[in-house]
């Protein structure tokens, strides 16, 4: 007998089916968009900007001013280059204007006024620690002014940091198509999918176990891994659906005993693992593992080692786009937080790692996956050789997706997959240093008028004739976090690099002279 309870299980069924089926009737519209809209400059479209970190919101906590994150997708406001394209930016909180006119001067041939007049900011007025898009559904006013302002959906797409359910559900309320990977595969890039997907394409990945989902789990896993190889080191416990590695942490075998003594000794020792999030304990950690599952992997060694990453792009009709190559700069207790990244990756090995990535891609695209995605890698060089391990799938937008936007919005230039490098119209090849985490605690205080300044005194921008200079993101997290992003573009990675010193010198500077 089915009671009230069993009525709203079927409901909730019928409608998430329903949900599915409408979101993909939406998302047929989007090749017919792509072959005619997309390439017309001067054709009329609408895009809205969805910055949402639509994550597991305990993991956003520990990253320092996370809500602030939405404002790494403003340099989408370049596309307001094109003349008649209309865009909407939303956010949980409103956006200072200072920091807009900062980022609507950058466009090189439209007035200012003229982009502003195209652009349209909503905001929930809401810095709970939720995800935007949950915050935009549930303000029904809200919604409907979002429609208003997109006007004909035929000629309108949703742009998401990332695509999960909440995200499909808002397309469908508002019958636009999401330019995104379907949730239904987010799997895909879980630790877990991940890992299951990148063993299908044949990429060599790190020794480990996936589908983990308690501590005893763990604990087996981490027994196996020490009995296949004797000699290692650490391994690497991640939650599937972490972020930039602050859902990681390492276990140490320093002393461990062989043979049946070795499991109960890793079992007295997990509460005591090295965690990357800050302030994260053995309980919190293990209900996350109890939640969303983890894996576990052997920690790679050597004296030489990089973290690079390959961006790729699928579109409507199928075809799979190289975007770029990245080295990222890592830190944390572990080695393991995204820091910021060198564009591209080191010439050593940037093709090698893109050619291994190219599986992968092809192996995405016949599962169906849309839009931007990156493979992450740890490379350590052995008796002279590079030796590649893929360890991630993310199917988001992520920290090397707005430097490389900004680069080429800014330049008008394009990457040449065959070399690894990106140049300008004239083909000259262009290199950044980008970083989300140019922190100090002085800097708290410095409200975006301040920053905007402090550039302008100094010369910290970007030079459209030389194609080359500094361009700040995160401006909003300055103020309450000090913290700040910044893309600095040079003619060479050294050149780069000394852009992004000078930034740092002359911020610490000015910090001492007021």
């Amino acid at each position: 007998m089915t009671g009230p309870a069993g009525d709203q299980s079927q409901d909730f069924v019928a409608d998430l089916a329903e949900e599915r089926a409408a979101f993909a009737r939406l998302q047929t519209t989007l090749p017919d968009m792509f072959r005619h809209i997309f390439p017309d400059r001067t054709a009329p479209r609408t895009v809205v900007v969805l910055p949402s970190m639509s994550i597991d919101q305990d993991v956003m906590s520990k990253i320092t001013g996370a809500h602030l994150y939405e404002e790494r997708m403003l340099g989408m406001l370049m596309l307001l280059r094109l003349p008649r394209t209309r865009l909407i930016y939303l956010t949980s909180q409103p956006i200072p204007e200072t920091i807009i006119d900062y980022y609507l001067h950058l466009l090189q041939g439209v007035p200012a006024q003229h982009a502003r007049a195209r652009l349209t900011l909503l905001t929930c007025f809401d810095s709970s620690v939720r995800p935007l898009t949950e915050k935009i559904l549930a303000r029904p006013r809200l919604l409907t002014r979002l429609r208003d302002a997109i006007g004909d959906p035929g000629i309108a797409h949703i742009s998401a940091y990332t695509v999960s359910a909440l995200e499909r559900t808002l397309a469908v309320r508002l019958g636009v198509p999401l330019y995104g990977c379907d949730p239904d595969l987010q799997h895909l890039g879980s630790k877990s999918g991940g890992r299951t997907a990148l063993r299908e394409a044949g990429v060599a990945i790190p020794d480990g176990a996936e589908n983990l989902s308690d501590a005893a789990g763990i604990a087996a896993a981490l027994a196996d891994l020490k009995a296949r190889d004797p000699g290692l080191r650490r391994a690497a416990v991640k939650l599937n659906e972490g972020l930039s590695g602050e859902g990681n942490a390492l276990f140490r075998f320093a002393d461990a005993p062989e043979g049946s003594d070795l499991l109960p000794w890793i079992q007295d020792r997990l509460p005591h693992l090295a965690f990357e999030a800050r302030d994260m304990t053995w309980e919190a950690f293990q209900a996350k593992v109890q939640e969303m599952g983890a894996i576990v992997e052997a920690f790679i060694e050597g004296d030489e080692k990089q973290s690079p990453s390959v961006q790729f792009h699928i579109d409507p009709l199928g075809a799979i786009d190289f975007v770029s190559t990245h080295d990222q700069v890592l830190g944390g207790p572990g080695g393991q937080v995204y820091i910021g990244c060198r564009f591209p990756a080191d010439e050593a090995y940037r093709l090698a790692i893109q050619a291994e990535a190219a599986k992968v891609a092809e192996l995405l695209g016949r599962r169906g996956v849309l839009g931007r995605f990156a493979v992450d890698f740890i490379s350590v060089r052995r008796g002279g050789a590079w030796h590649h391990f893929a360890i991630e799938i993310n199917l988001r937008k992520g920290g090397t997706t707005h430097p490389f936007l900004m680069l080429q919005f800014l330049t008008g230039g394009a990457y040449d997959p065959d070399t690894g490098l990106f140049r300008t119209p004239a083909g000259q090849p262009r290199f950044y240093y980008a970083s989300d985490n140019l922190e100090a605690p002085h800097y708290k205080g410095l409200t975006p008028y301040d920053l905007v300044d402090i550039a302008v005194l100094n010369g910290l921008h970007y030079d459209g004739t030389t194609h080359e200079g500094v361009v700040f993101h995160l401006i909003s997290a300055l103020s309450e976090f000090g913290k700040l992003g910044v893309v600095c573009v040079g003619a060479s990675p050294e050149r780069a690099e000394a852009l992004y010193r000078r930034s740092v010198e002359i911020l610490d500077r000015e910090h001492r002279m007021t």
